[in-house]
């Protein structure tokens, strides 16, 4: 599966576009805050220019305007407060990226001239109390992170991946409604898990970038990840988070840091129990990184390993006997199948033992209890520092 089609349509849609839908019909009335003196009359000219202009035509005035177009976005954003108006300005600015994401460059250009980072304007909105508000800004940065020139650093991308992590915990799977505002009053379960789909899919966007997997993870961003598939939710959330684990494992080095989370018994699980072939899909492709991007020979075996003790293989088997529209799958299940089948060929009890100990999926098998199978392999336990007892 090619990692950059799939990615470029990471952000979900769902409640938030639905809600973006509605809040482009309002049309904002930029007089009135012109003559209050809210916003400059440069601002309000461009603005209403802007907002009324064709595809076309509005390439062709950030082509000639980008720098005004960033300044009078970031103005009205820093000089309105009106919730409705600011939910419409985002919506402005996301979907002009979103048209063409090679745009981000007049707000990484503006903030040049500013000293400031392209992502500092929107930081801050995550703290907002309306619901459509903050994950439409969470959007716009994922998308200035993921596709500008510059790398999100330091206590920026600390304040961000955080706010991810709080967001998709467990505990906050289900948003406390504000007290106030155009985003107060209670929402359904539906669209609680509709909102942590969106904040799933901007990390599903920034792990696109190398450099973010290696802070994601760092961050303790796998636990984050391991929490939201053991609670049991929606096939799409689960989706979306398997989808960033499939990310994590083109990177060889990651690979060997993945080792120590379980991935794979989660995942089995999930497959097992899996009725939606999209799901499937990213699960095998996952299992296929795993396998192909992992550059020591260890580590491939230990995953292998791990799918056999989790009867993967006889998964596989029954999934070969299915026919499917999508190539990658029909792919990945014969890379699969071959790979699992050699590592068979190779597999000693033991090796079966240190798997599922590992795993924490002990299973007394009756080679297991014999004298001669702990006679044979007891001084093992020793290897690697005690590994095995610890």
């Amino acid at each position: 599966m090619d990692i950059r089609g799939a990615v470029d349509a990471a952000v979900p849609t769902n409640i938030i576009d639905a809600k973006a839908a509605e809040v482009r019909s309002n049309l904002v009335n930029w007089q009135s805050y012109l003559q209050s003196q809210m916003i400059s009359a440069e601002d309000c000219e461009f603005i209403k220019k802007f907002e009324v202009a064709n595809s076309e035509d509005k390439q062709l005035i950030l082509t000639r305007e980008g720098n005004q177009c960033a300044k009078t976005f970031l103005n009205l954003m820093a000089h309105i407060s009106k919730e409705q108006t600011v939910q419409y300005i985002l919506t402005l600015i996301d979907d002009t990226l979103q048209e063409n994401p090679q745009r981000v460059s007049i707000f990484f250009d503006y903030a040049k001239k500013t000293k400031n980072t392209a992502w500092s304007y929107f930081l801050p909105m995550l703290n907002r109390q309306d619901f459509f508000t903050v994950h439409m800004a969470a959007r716009i940065i994922a998308k200035l992170a993921a596709m500008g020139r510059d790398l999100m650093e330091g206590s920026d991308l600390n304040y961000y991946f955080n706010w991810i992590k709080s967001q998709l915990s467990s505990q906050n799977l289900h948003f406390k409604a504000p007290e106030s505002g155009t985003g107060a009053g209670s929402i359904s379960p539906s669209e609680s898990s509709q909102y942590a789909q969106c904040v799933a899919g901007c990390l599903q966007l920034m792990l696109k970038v190398n450099e973010y997997r290696f802070a994601w993870v760092e961050a303790d961003g796998v636990n984050c990840i391991m929490a939201v598939l053991s609670n049991k939710c929606g096939f799409q959330l689960q989706y979306h988070m398997i989808f960033c684990v499939w990310l994590l494992a083109y990177s060889p080095e990651l690979c060997e840091q993945l080792r120590r989370y379980n991935v794979v018994p989660a995942l089995s699980d999930i497959l097992q129990e899996s009725v939606k072939e999209k799901v499937t899909r990213i699960i095998l492709a996952a299992f296929r990184n795993f396998l192909e991007k992992s550059t020591e020979r260890e580590t491939r075996q230990e995953y292998a390993l791990a799918m056999i003790q989790c009867k993967v293989l006889k998964q596989l088997e029954n999934l070969d006997q299915q026919k499917y529209d999508d190539e990658d799958i029909t792919e990945d299940i014969k890379f699969l199948l071959e790979r699992l089948g050699e590592s068979v060929q190779d597999l000693s009890s033991f090796d079966e033992y240190s798997s599922e100990l590992k795993s924490g999926r002990l299973e007394w098998s009756p080679v297991h209890k014999s004298e001669k199978f702990w006679r044979e392999n007891a001084v093992r336990l020793n290897e690697k520092n005690y590994e095995l007892l610890k």
